[in-house]
C-alpha cells in the first residue's frame, strides 16, 4: 500500500483537530447548561410574550417548566411580589427565588451565582418594549431590574438603558 501524500495527511490532521475542538465545545456547553437553574414559570395560556421570554431563557441555558394556574395573581401574592413589581409571568427556582416579568437571563444568572442577603428575587415590572420577549422591531424603552427583599422593600439591581445591556 502506498503512503498518503503529505497534503492528505495534513488535511486528515486538521479535520481530526476540528472534530476534537467541536466535541470539547459541546462538553463545555453541556457543563455550563447543567449549572443553570430550572424555572417553574407561571403564566397565562395565551400570553405570547411570556412564551418568547421562556425561549430567551432556554436559549441562555435555563430549563423551564410551564404552568398555567387558574389564578396567576394568587401565585404572585404567595411569593411576596407586591403589585407595583408585578408583570405578566412569574418564574420560581427550586430554592424559592422569584423572577417576575421580562428579566434578561444574564441578570437572573448573576443573581443566582451570588444571591444577595435577604432577597427573594428580581422583577421587571410591566412589559417594557424591547426587553426579552417584548421585542418590537427597533423599539426599546429603558427599564430597571428591581431586587425584591423579604421585608417587602426593593432597590435597583440593574438599569438597562440600551438593548445591548441586556
Amino acid at each position: 500500500m502506498k503512503p498518503l501524500p503529505d497534503y492528505l495527511r495534513h488535511l486528515a490532521l486538521i479535520v481530526s483537530l476540528l472534530f476534537l475542538a467541536a466535541c470539547s465545545e459541546g462538553e463545555d456547553h453541556a457543563a455550563k447548561t447543567a449549572s443553570i437553574a430550572t424555572l417553574d414559570v407561571y403564566k397565562s395560556r395565551t400570553c405570547q410574550c411570556c412564551q418568547q421570554w421562556v425561549r430567551h431563557m432556554e436559549d441562555s441555558g435555563f430549563e423551564a417548566k410551564i404552568h398555567h394556574p387558574e389564578d396567576l395573581n394568587r401565585v404572585k401574592d404567595e411569593h411576596g411580589i407586591a403589585p407595583e413589581y408585578q408583570s405578566c409571568h412569574t418564574a420560581v427556582t427550586s430554592d424559592g427565588y422569584v423572577f417576575e416579568g421580562h428579566i434578561p437571563a444574564r441578570f437572573i444568572q448573576q443573581f443566582l451565582e451570588n444571591p444577595p442577603e435577604g432577597a427573594i428575587g428580581l422583577s421587571v415590572p410591566g412589559m417594557p418594549a424591547g426587553s426579552p420577549g417584548m421585542e418590537m422591531g427597533d423599539r426599546f424603552m429603558p427599564y430597571q431590574v428591581w431586587l425584591l427583599k423579604k421585608d417587602g422593600s426593593a432597590e435597583v439591581f440593574a438599569s438597562v438603558n440600551s438593548r445591548d445591556q441586556q
